[in-house]
Order: structure tokens, then C-alpha cells, then sequence
């Protein structure tokens, strides 16, 4: 495991991206549902999504019930991209949409990565009917499906298309590049039509999810967390590795010393753990899923 001797200075990272995606002007970034004609299961009138702020001034979103992905593209004139779908956290109650998502996307824009950050339906909202496996899922599944159909458009690469998930957000990932399939072929909706799988995941102090069985044609893996982390979560990503290795998956651990839970993309952070993002960006581009 790689160890840093000097801390990156994020304060830069919270500048908004300059993109341009289709029609829209630039500075601006597309919210695109990933249902157009609603999401399966959905709650007819479940109403408008809620946004809290705390005192940070960190947006919380719940109430989720049209499940999308908001476009971070960044010019891709050499060459085709890779893709990441990045997976808040909230415990499944809510999304902590700004240090695990937004921030995130932007960083990886700016590096030559798209990003596509997640909404997806809340299964332990109080009162939600949504389900881990019947909805959030799915609306993972469908976010790798939606970015690989419009890979042409998008100048993305099909084949590195990868999930990065963060706490509730790396279960999801987790259980996405686990169950996997190839599409159907022949799906009226042709986003249907194409794979599931993600070409890597990143897997940031995810809930792990039990069960899980790897194989040498198990997508890379991209490991982090603070070891001051739950044990669950701090010694649990540990084993993951050494179960992703013993069963011949690629895989690499970063575990921080001294750090907790939720850290994300904060330009708080201090220290080695602030610069995780371009320890991901250092392993994607040397691994090349």
C-alpha cells in the first residue's frame, strides 16, 4: 500500500467545471433521468425530492423517486474517456450529495475522466417502500447501462466504465460489479440492450455487503478507508482485498492511518488521506480496467 509524504492541497478543487455537454451552455452540467418514462416501482406522487443544508453548507437530498445521474464531461479530443459513476453515501436515507459526489465529479472532469453522479432511490428512508435489491440496485445497474449506450456520443470508452461508491453508495457499487449482466438483446429500450458490468469499482469505506463471491474476471478493485473506520468497515475492506486476491481479482488497499468515516472530497481533509483522489487517478491510469 502506497503511503504519501506530502498532502495535495484540494483548495482548488471546489472551482466549478467548465463543460459543455449537447446544447447546453457551457459551466453547466445535465441532470438526465434514467427512466424517461419513469423508474419501474417508482412511487406515483411520491413528490419533489428534499434538499437539507447543514451547517457546512453541504446539500442532503432524500425523497428521491426519479432516479438520475447529473453529466460531468470533459473534452475528450485525443482519445475516447473512461467513465466513472459515482455513488453517494447516506446510508440508504438520504444522499450526501456534495463531498461524495458533485466534488468528486468535478475533480475527475478536470482530469480527463467523465463522472456521472448517482441519485438513486432510498431503501431505509422512514416510510420508503424502495428496496436494496428491487430499486437502488437497479438504479445503479441502469446508470453503467444509460453511460455505455451513449459512450459514441459522450467520446466515452465502453470498455472502462467503472462505479466509484462511497459507505450506502459502495454497497451499491459492490453488489453492481458483483451481479452483473450482459443485457438483453432484444429490449424495446435499447439501453436495456447493453452490459451491466462495470470495468472497475472503487470502492471507498463501503457497507460491504455479505456473500460476496470474486473470481479473476472480477472487475479491478480500487480499495480505500480510514483505519479508525468501523472495524466492519477498516478491517472488513482488509479481508475484501485479501478475498479479491486470493481468488486472482486485481486489486489494490489504501488504508489511512488515523482516520474515520465520511471523509470524501473535503477541502478539510489533511494530511496523506488528502489525496486520495489522485491515488484513484494514478491507479486508473496505470491499471488501465
Amino acid at each position: 500500500m502506497r503511503r504519501l509524504a506530502k498532502a495535495l492541497s484540494l483548495s482548488a478543487l471546489a472551482v466549478p467545471l467548465l463543460l459543455t455537454i449537447g446544447a447546453h451552455a457551457a459551466g453547466s452540467q445535465s441532470v438526465i433521468p434514467l427512466w424517461p418514462g419513469g423508474a419501474p416501482g417508482a412511487v406515483a406522487g411520491g413528490g419533489a425530492e428534499t434538499v437539507r443544508t447543514t451547517d457546512g453548507g453541504e446539500h442532503i437530498v432524500s425523497n428521491v423517486h426519479i432516479p438520475s445521474i447529473t453529466a460531468y464531461l470533459p473534452p475528450c479530443a485525443k482519445s475516447a474517456c473512461a467513465a466513472v459513476i459515482v455513488i453517494p453515501g447516506g446510508g440508504h436515507q438520504e444522499l450526501w450529495m456534495d463531498h461524495e459526489g458533485y466534488r468528486v465529479a468535478e475533480y475527475l472532469a478536470a482530469r480527463g475522466i467523465a463522472a456521472f453522479v448517482l441519485k438513486y432511490r432510498l431503501a431505509r428512508a422512514k416510510g420508503s417502500v424502495y428496496t436494496l435489491a428491487g430499486h437502488a440496485l437497479p438504479d445503479a445497474q441502469r446508470a453503467i447501462r444509460l453511460v455505455r449506450s451513449e459512450a459514441a456520443k459522450w467520446h466515452i470508452d465502453a470498455q472502462r466504465i467503472g462505479v466509484m461508491g462511497f459507505s450506502a453508495g459502495g454497497e451499491l457499487a459492490a453488489l453492481a460489479a458483483a451481479g452483473s449482466d450482459a443485457g438483453a438483446a432484444g429490449a424495446i429500450d435499447p439501453v436495456d440492450r447493453q452490459s451491466s458490468r462495470p470495468n472497475f469499482q472503487a470502492l471507498l469505506y463501503p457497507a460491504i455487503p455479505s456473500g460476496l463471491v470474486f473470481s479473476s474476471q472480477s472487475p479491478p478493485a480500487f480499495l480505500l478507508a480510514g483505519n479508525q473506520d468501523d472495524p466492519a468497515i477498516s478491517q472488513g475492506l482488509a479481508q475484501l482485498y485479501l478475498d479479491m486476491r486470493r481468488a486472482g481479482a486485481r486489486a489494490e488497499l489504501h488504508l489511512y492511518e488515523g482516520v474515520g468515516h465520511g471523509f470524501g472530497l473535503r477541502s478539510s481533509n489533511a494530511g496523506p488521506v488528502a489525496a486520495w483522489p489522485q491515488r484513484f487517478v494514478d491507479w486508473l491510469e496505470a491499471s488501465k480496467p
